[in-house]
């Protein structure tokens, strides 16, 4: 994954979106997609929470929050949407969600795998041009994330 391209999202299902979302569909604004797991503590109890502030803090036209459910453990637990859905309704979750899609039998969703990413938490920010600007697995204090928003939302469209 080069600074110039991020891969596309491989998505087997959208909740909480009237259509599918796309990577490329989102140009021109500022991206943040927290991968989560729905029985991660680290998720439900700062990544989840974290995303919702963003969204309500920063205006829809600039920043987009998407949530990416990418299960790697656990699958029979977490692997519906029923579930998911009871779970985002439970958390008040309102920005849409995509269900990382499996592969070939492995274990690790496509986009995890595709984004190496360590696990989740993880949070991802996309610039307006789509390119992968920063990655973090684990949590990070609000005002960080809220500086590097506002860093890319600063930045001259390209």
């Amino acid at each position: 994954m080069s600074a110039n391209t991020a891969p596309e999202w491989q998505v087997r299902e959208w909740l909480n979106a009237d259509a599918p979302i796309s990577l490329a569909g989102l140009r021109g604004k500022v991206i943040l997609l927290e991968a989560f797991q729905m029985l991660c503590p680290g998720c439900v109890s700062h990544g989840i929470p974290q995303a919702q502030r963003a969204r309500q803090v920063f205006p829809d036209d600039a920043l987009a929050v998407v949530g990416l459910h990418t299960v790697f453990e656990h699958h029979e637990a977490q692997g519906s949407a029923v579930a998911l859905k009871a779970f985002l309704h439970e958390n008040r979750v309102r920005f849409p969600v995509g269900i990382d899609a499996h592969g070939n039998g492995d274990p690790i969703p496509l986009t995890m795998r595709a984004y190496a990413m360590q696990g989740t938490p993880t949070l991802l920010l996309f610039d307006r041009g789509g390119r992968l600007r920063m990655q973090r697995f684990g949590t990070m204090e609000d005002m960080q994330l809220g500086a590097a928003i506002a860093t890319l939302l600063g930045e001259a469209a390209p």
